[in-house]
């Protein structure tokens, strides 16, 4: 997982303690663990952050974040951003993949999209009840769980490049060790040494 990367789509401090719902949270927005990038503090961040999204309507998924990101001492700007991606260009499918689950794990029949973007609003939603919502709560717990362990995988598997990496930046080149290696570490080594100018 790529510090850089995760730096070029956060919003910065000021964005976030800018915004009003989340107000009422003054000093604790301060706290320099929220702010903080490693394995532990993303890896909460997108569980918090997918756990959220499927909640209520904004602003509440981003107070919900908010809060949670500071319980769990997860990363508080990846926590308020991940709930972006519900929006309303989004909200519309995601609510129906997730009143399709709840249709099929109660096993009953369930509108079409068509009908279903037709017919949904808050309201409508509320009369679709217990669907949508045992829907909303079973993708809300598996993109948590997900979110989690895919950002400790993902980031193990990065620390363990840059330490193979790092092993064979100084070897030289031979037969025993072309022999004793596997040919995806050794094509790595070729590929950083060109990097390296080797």
């Amino acid at each position: 997982m790529s510090k850089k990367l995760l730096l070029r789509f956060t919003p910065d401090r000021e964005k976030i303690k800018g915004i009003k719902a989340l107000e009422f949270l003054g000093e604790k927005l301060h706290r320099p663990n929220l702010w903080h990038l490693n394995r532990r503090s993303v890896s909460m961040a997108f569980a918090v952050g997918f756990w959220a999204m499927y909640t209520p309507p904004l602003p509440w998924q981003m107070v919900i974040a908010a809060v949670l990101a500071i319980y769990f001492n997860a990363n508080l700007p990846i926590s308020v951003a991940l709930v972006w991606i519900t929006n309303p260009v989004t909200w519309l499918p995601m609510y129906y993949a997730a009143y399709k689950v709840g249709s099929w794990v109660l096993g009953q029949g369930s509108f079409q999209f068509e009908q279903f973007s037709q017919l949904f609003s808050i309201e409508k939603a509320m009369e679709l009840g217990t669907p949508l919502l045992l829907g909303c709560f079973i993708l809300m717990n598996a993109g948590a769980v997900i979110g989690y362990f895919g950002v400790q995988f993902f980031w193990r598997r990065a620390i363990l490049h840059q330490l193979i990496l790092r092993k064979y930046r100084n070897i030289p080149l031979d037969t025993p060790l072309m022999v004793r290696e596997t040919y995806s570490n050794f094509m790595r080594m070729l590929k950083h040494r060109e990097e390296l100018g080797k």
